[in-house]
């Protein structure tokens, strides 16, 4: 069903966590993933990333829906959730256990962290329980944790702007965790079986989260179905280099509000920082569409693309769409990130005030 919808035409989608209201860098992720989509009139999806309930708080879907529709950024469909898609996931990790991809891991967090603290950020799981008798029960009353079992080689995907990514999968991801000691479904399971089932044929996200694409696409690959295509775009940070999050209480529509801005400013803003549009631009999600498909190659030369490769971005996405019809997060939840570029966000127009980095 996924691959029937993703060669109907581009599918794009968001999927921000209901743990906070967007902040900057989320709506213009949101902004841009709307933008990859509609300029082939082709599906965009809201998913709420819902799983992990302890993280969730009371208000934070209504005020992300609220945003998102004040912008004129419309959804296909109805609101997607992952906390009502919990027995599709486990039907894939039951296959997966029943094909011998998997097997129980019982290290605790304490053990990893020693493992990799010498090190320092992200280590690779050095596969402790990958060659021990599988063992599915309770061990000193704690559940094993599941890991889906790579094979040696490279984990490979298509990126819309640069070169493909690639990673080793023993030695730069290793053993992914697909559902936890505690029985939540892990972050990657849910996200990859969500952009198959779902159709996903491109995912625009933040670039804090390309390291976590490679255990997504091994997820994917795992099923036997070949991964989306990812763009990943330059983070927004604030005034001192660091990447806005919600854990930063980083502004959001609120803030803009409150200083004034209506749609048009907002947009324009976002779409400014993101080199779209000049500084100072007041339009509508709609006007901003409609001037991108009469410049089309201003979308790939807004992120680094020279005029070739957004000429050949253009034919490609021609041939693998229809004729007519061709998705920052957050990046909490993810286990690593890696370092990416900030934009200077054009300050709202008659402000009087420079440009500043957020």
């Amino acid at each position: 069903m996924g691959l029937d919808l993703r060669q109907q035409g581009v599918s794009g989608r968001f999927a921000p966590s209901p743990s906070g209201a967007l902040h900057l860098g989320n709506l213009r992720t949101a902004l841009l993933s709307w933008l990859a989509a509609r300029r082939f009139d082709g599906r965009w999806l809201l998913r709420v990333d819902d799983l992990d309930r302890p993280r969730v708080r009371p208000g934070s879907e209504a005020s992300i829906v609220e945003d998102l529709r004040w912008l004129g950024l419309h959804w296909d469909g109805p609101v997607i959730r992952q906390s009502e898609r919990r027995g599709l996931y486990a039907s894939v990790l039951s296959w997966l256990r029943r094909s011998g991809r998997l097997y129980p891991c019982h290290c605790s967090r304490r053990l990893l962290a020693d493992i990799s603290a010498p090190h320092g950020g992200f280590t690779p799981y050095p596969g402790t329980c990958r060659m021990l008798e599988p063992f599915w029960g309770q061990r000193q009353g704690r559940w094993p944790s599941w890991r889906l079992r790579l094979s040696e080689g490279t984990v490979a995907w298509q990126e819309r702007w640069g070169p493909p990514g690639t990673l080793d999968g023993p030695r730069e991801i290793g053993d992914v965790v697909l559902r936890r000691a505690d029985g939540v479904v892990a972050y990657h399971l849910a996200t990859a079986v969500d952009e198959l089932t779902l159709g996903i044929s491109e995912v625009i996200r933040g670039a804090d989260l390309w390291a976590s694409t490679g255990a997504q696409v091994a997820i994917i690959e795992a099923l036997g179905v070949p991964p989306p295509r990812y763009g990943h775009v330059p983070v927004l940070c604030d005034d001192d280099g660091r990447r806005l999050s919600k854990r930063t209480a980083a502004e959001g529509l609120v803030a803009l509000r409150e200083q004034g801005l209506d749609g048009p400013g907002v947009i324009g803003w976002l779409a400014a920082s993101a080199g779209l549009v000049p500084a100072g631009s007041r339009l509508s999600a709609g006007e901003l569409l409609a001037d991108l498909r009469r410049r089309p190659r201003a979308w790939d030369e807004a992120f680094g693309a020279d005029a070739k490769d957004a000429e050949t971005n253009e034919d490609n996405e021609v041939r693998e769409g229809t004729e007519d019809a061709e998705e920052t997060e957050d990046a909490e939840g993810t286990e690593d990130t890696k370092a990416s570029e900030s934009f200077r966000i054009p300050p709202p127009a008659g402000s009087g005030e420079g440009g500043q980095s957020v």
